[in-house]
């Protein structure tokens, strides 16, 4: 994706509103009721911004919305573009290129997840610390191909791509609801859209997996290669233990997030509130 596609696009986008949002945000597999409680809200399908994929997955509605949540402007991204959707991963990560371009400084990356990490239960959340690339590993990197200066470096670091002091908020935040058990670890990437056999869980596991899905990380890589800073949460919607009694589906995910949206909701918007304050 090109710098003239995230300036059109971003033109676009200006020509149904005037906000120049501080804060990002992504909206993962059932969490995008969120996006309802943003006030002035401006809804905007992907379809009427130019460059944008079609997102096709249940649990994604397919629209960006501009907005204040907690007194701070927002764009949200209700719902995602995957690679295993057959989009690449430069196409999955453009949003984030466009929302930067449209002002944001932070992004908050929010995902469904896998609990890898046999302490992990549905319902629970993680921070993420860290991630592994797979898909990165084997060629498949957003960043792939020649690299415009006016976005970024050649070779960004990410050896802290994760904020420390954003993560500092969350748990303070989530500490003060004890219905809200917050873990942090390491998410990592696989393609999907399979759901992993048990022989690669347990290899996961070893190579130190504490969640794993099919998102995010191509998202966090454009983020930081911009400056951005980044906060990454995922909600555990299933144990991904290798357990072979163990059958995963679409609707368990959604299930699982509908089941604690308003703990979700509680989180966010007192992230949202305090990195106002900071």
């Amino acid at each position: 994706m090109s710098y003239e596609q995230i300036v059109e696009a971003t033109d676009a986008i200006r020509r149904h509103t005037e906000q120049r949002p501080q804060l990002a945000i992504i909206l993962g597999s059932g969490l995008g009721e969120l996006a309802t409680e943003i006030q002035d809200a401006v809804a905007i399908p992907y379809a009427e911004i130019p460059h944008f994929a079609e997102s096709t997955v249940a649990g994604h509605a397919g629209q960006m919305v501009l907005g204040t949540l907690e007194g701070v402007s927002v764009v949200v991204l209700q719902g995602r573009f995957h690679t295993y959707e057959g989009h690449s991963a430069q196409v999955a990560a453009f949003p984030v290129q466009v929302m930067r371009q449209l002002g944001a400084e932070a992004l908050i990356v929010t995902n469904a997840a896998g609990g890898v990490n046999p302490d992990y239960r549905p319902g629970h959340f993680m921070l993420l610390r860290d991630h592994i690339n797979f898909p990165g590993m084997a060629g498949h990197h957003p960043l792939v191909g020649p690299n415009d200066e006016r976005l970024g470096p050649r070779f960004p670091a990410l050896a802290k791509a994760y904020d420390a002091e954003l993560r500092a908020i969350a748990h303070s935040v989530a500490a003060r609801n004890s219905e809200i058990v917050l873990h942090e670890g390491i998410y990592t990437m696989v393609t999907g859209p399979s759901f992993e056999t048990p022989a690669e869980l347990r290899f996961l596991r070893i190579v130190g997996t504490d969640a794993v899905g099919m998102s995010t990380v191509p998202e966090v890589i454009v983020a930081r290669h911009m400056g951005m800073r980044v906060l990454g949460i995922s909600l555990i919607t299933n144990q991904a233990t290798g357990d072979e009694n163990i059958e995963v589906n679409h609707a368990e995910v959604l299930a699982t997030a509908d089941m604690v949206g308003s703990l979700f909701s509680y989180l966010v918007h007192g992230i949202v509130r305090e990195y106002a304050a900071r």
